[in-house]
């Protein structure tokens, strides 16, 4: 019988579900992944975790007791570093430890450590173990790991975001100007959009929007996978900003050689991984005329967020001069009140485009 093998739909599942899923089935562990968020699983990790916890936390415990019954291990590894000379949030080093003692009657979890702060070597090492762990023996697992690292896909979610607007999947925008039986515009089809080469091609940047330009408005938005995907807690941003008639540039659409470039002008390394992430892929959206305004989505009480971010509106505004808007969600968060915020932060963006032909009201 085939060992179950648990991952929680939350937290970093968002930046590697392709490796782990293509790991543990080369292993020939099934993989079973929680269900997507809903208000239970967000009620049963906000009840079963402390208070202290920023939503992500929270909503991981959900998820894993969404999984109780379900798996013969759960996937909750103990992240210390997923890049050379680079941490994540302390939370999640500390996150098997606060599962373990805090949810009762739960499957052997895997909480094995992943630490590549000094090599790459470090990720190998950690998957040798979570073989070990499930009964496989080390050949198996380090080819496992060959082929999980070749069908990795960092832009997986956005990829699969992207592929729905295609086909017009719950967009009720699309479908109105379907509806409309009005001729489309080469952007709303898709053909010869520079917006959308770009996201295709690092080497076809958006130029700047004029007045009376047909190509649709385009937002960056600077967030953690984990909040941005999360069609529950992120509210369903990109697919409200698509609903609007407004494309959606996120971090994992850019290309890792511009963030690179971007971040190495800063007088000292950044010491988290996804604030050099968050600094490189904004500056480059800005610097390459991509985008007319930024969204932060950030969870209330997010330590990381809360310094990152002042760092890219602080850049962002001093030498581009574009718009940036901070949103903050929490358990508790407003779905009217966020709405009505994105709402009239879009048609700010149309009236500066419209009206001020991208000069700064400020002069």
């Amino acid at each position: 019988m085939r060992v179950k093998v648990g991952i929680p739909r939350s937290l970093f599942y968002y930046r590697f579900a392709s490796f782990w899923e293509g790991f543990f089935t080369a292993l020939g562990a099934e993989v079973i992944v929680s269900d997507p968020t809903n208000k239970r699983i967000l009620d049963d990790g906000v009840k079963s975790c402390v208070d202290e916890a920023c939503l992500p936390i929270k909503l991981f415990c959900g998820h894993v007791m969404n999984l109780k019954g379900r798996a013969d291990y759960i996937l909750v590894p103990r992240f210390t570093s997923i890049s050379k000379n680079e941490y994540i949030c302390p939370e999640f080093g500390g996150l098997p430890d606060m599962i373990r003692h805090t949810l009762k009657g739960l499957p052997k979890l895997i909480d094995t450590e992943i630490n590549m702060r000094k090599s790459d070597r470090g990720g190998m090492k950690a998957a040798i173990e979570m073989g070990e762990m499930i009964g496989a023996g080390r050949r198996r697992t380090i080819k496992a790991f060959q082929l999980a690292s070749q069908a990795f896909r960092k832009d997986q979610f956005h990829t699969e975001f992207r592929e729905t607007v295609q086909k017009g999947e719950n967009c009720p925008w699309l479908e109105s100007r379907k509806s409309e039986n009005r001729p489309q515009t080469e952007c709303q089809k898709g053909e010869n959009c520079p917006h959308l080469k770009s996201q295709k091609s690092k080497n076809c940047p958006r130029p700047k929007s004029r007045k009376g330009e047909n190509c649709p408005l385009c937002v960056g938005v600077i967030g953690h996978p984990y909040n941005v995907y999360d069609r529950y807690i992120s509210m369903d941003l990109l697919r409200k900003l698509v609903n609007r008639g407004v494309e959606a540039r996120t971090i994992e659409t850019v290309d890792e050689a511009d963030i690179n470039r971007h971040a190495s002008g800063l007088r000292k390394p950044m010491f988290w991984n996804y604030g050099r992430m968050a600094y490189g892929a904004a500056l480059h959206m800005a610097e390459s005329g991509e985008v007319d305004g930024f969204i932060c989505l950030t969870s209330f009480g997010c330590g990381i967020d809360s310094f990152v971010n002042d760092l890219i509106e602080r850049h962002i505004r001093r030498r581009y001069g574009i718009p940036l808007i901070t949103m903050t969600v929490d358990e508790h968060s407003g779905e009217a009140g966020f709405n009505t915020r994105l709402e009239a932060f879009i048609d700010m963006l149309q009236w500066r485009r419209q009206n001020e032909d991208h000069i700064s009201a400020s002069g």
